[in-house]
Formats: structure tokens, C-alpha cells, sequence
């Protein structure tokens, strides 16, 4: 999918890299914890989260996060502005929930970064003790 058909799913205002909606979107992740997404996103995903500081462009940089959509309004500041654009990342904001921003992305078909693992399957989840 691509980054302007989330754009306009998503009703957002651009902050950043606008010459970068052409590109491709793979997966889709939401958390409002760096540390999951450093654990569990995968490479060409849209992340979804309500945290706007540096802390989340550095994340995403660090995880080859394509894209970033702000939740429940939120907007970033200067800072976080420029820092996006010097690692290409762009910024979006949406006034969806963060509930119903992914539902409205996981309704058009975009995919998890995580599989989903039925209870009693015999393959390891991602929070599987052994």
C-alpha cells in the first residue's frame, strides 16, 4: 500500500517529507512503547503511536520504519519536524484514535508486522516464556 493511500484513509496532515508518499508500505505496527517497536516492527512498516519526540524518529530510524502517523491529533514539534527530515522519515497526524487508525488500515488490507499465533499452536509466539 501506499503512503498517500494511508494518508487519505487516515484523513492526515503531512509534516514532513511529502515527496516521500510514493513509497511502498508493507506492514503496519502501533505502539506507544519504543521498545516494542525496536523488538517486534519489521523493515518498510507505518508506525502508528501516540509518543511525538525524538525518541520515536530515532526508533523508526534505527528499524527501517518508512513512516510515522501521529494519533488522537497530535502534532510534533519543530524539533521532531526537522529530525525527521534529515532521516528521510516522513510525519503524519491523524485525529483517528490509535484503535481505530489501525482498524481502518488492517479493513484495507494492510498486514501486521506480526503474525497472529492461535492459542495451543505449536509455533512460539513473541512472548513465549521458553
Amino acid at each position: 500500500m501506499l503512503l498517500s493511500e494511508i494518508a487519505k484513509i487516515l484523513s492526515c496532515e503531512i509534516f514532513s517529507c511529502r515527496e516521500n508518499l510514493d513509497c511502498e508500505i508493507q506492514y503496519g505496527c502501533a505502539s506507544d512503547l519504543m521498545s516494542d517497536v525496536l523488538a517486534f516492527s519489521q523493515p518498510g512498516a507505518v508506525l502508528l503511536t501516540g509518543l511525538v519526540n525524538p525518541q520515536t524518529i530515532h526508533t523508526a530510524y534505527i528499524s527501517e520504519i518508512k513512516a510515522i502517523v501521529f494519533v488522537r491529533g497530535k502534532k510534533p514539534q519543530e524539533d521532531v519536524t526537522e529530525l525527521a527530515e534529515s532521516k528521510s522519515i516522513p510525519l503524519l497526524s491523524t485525529n483517528y484514535s490509535m484503535y481505530e487508525a489501525c482498524g481502518l488500515l488492517y479493513k484495507a488490507g494492510l498486514e501486521s508486522t506480526m503474525e497472529y499465533i492461535p492459542p495451543n499452536s505449536s509455533k512460539k509466539s513473541f512472548n513465549s516464556s521458553s
